[in-house]
């Protein structure tokens, strides 16, 4: 019996499973974020994170026992190169695992696996929220605001709106669904301009790296749509999907 025996050896054997979690964090470690199940990105954590504690002493000795454990040279000399300096001064809690949805099929629970210090956006963002906390003032019952002071402080909910509205709805796009909207703001791209810049090539490499049924998608015209919409071509975007679509 398996009273208080709480190791998830995943539905494998022990050489599958370590193949696999090597495999894993070889990914990880080369694309800073992936896509899986919360199961095995749990046990990743576990895995991954002694590595990078490891990598944090660049020696040849740390080098092979690392290497002893993900047996791939361009994920060990990532890890020496990139991500140890960036995460130098950090004391562990090196991933972050965001869930997102519920697979198709199995409704197993899945999540996105990223490295904390790789997410520029996240970073940014936390960065803004704490300029605007500090620079606000402490209320005090001394008295009411001054007048200048409640001018100051009135442009800060109007840039913040601004920001927030920035992200457009990546589903106008022909042949983009909800989940490969996600798929793509998981990946920074939230409005038609960034969705533009991309190649045909680059989204489908996106749509790969996460875990869905996004086989069968043919991203050839998006970027093209997205130009479209971002210039507020809606009319012609409009006749040009209702010929993607079969004309109707």
């Amino acid at each position: 019996m398996r009273h208080g025996k709480k190791f998830n050896h995943l539905g494998r054997k022990r050489g599958h499973r370590k193949a696999m979690l090597s495999n894993m964090a070889s990914s990880l470690l080369t694309h800073k974020r992936i896509f899986t199940t919360t199961a095995k990105a749990k046990a990743l954590r576990v895995y991954v994170e002694p590595l990078i504690t490891k990598s944090k002493d660049n020696t040849t000795h740390s080098r092979r026992v690392v290497f002893s454990y993900l047996q791939s040279k361009d994920a060990v000399n990532e890890l020496f190169t990139s991500i140890a300096p960036k995460v130098g001064d950090r004391p562990g809690g090196y991933t972050r695992i965001l869930k997102t949805h519920n697979r198709l099929g199995d409704n197993a629970e899945m999540c996105m696996m990223e490295l904390v210090d790789f997410n520029d956006a996240m970073l940014e963002a936390k960065a803004s929220s704490k300029k605007a906390k500090s620079g606000g003032k402490k209320r005090t019952r001394r008295g009411k605001k001054s007048a200048d002071t409640v001018a100051s402080a009135a442009p800060t909910p109007k840039t913040e709106a601004k920001e927030v509205s920035s992200a457009d709805d990546l589903t106008k796009v022909e042949g983009i669904g909800p989940k490969a909207a996600e798929a793509f703001q998981a990946a920074g791209i939230s409005s038609f301009a960034e969705l533009a810049a991309k190649s045909s090539d680059e989204l489908k490499a996106i749509l790969d790296a996460a875990e869905g049924r996004f086989g069968a998608m043919d991203p050839t015209t998006w970027p093209e749509q997205a130009k479209m919409a971002a210039d507020g071509m809606w009319d012609e975007l409009k006749k040009w999907q209702d010929e993607l679509d079969g004309g109707k």
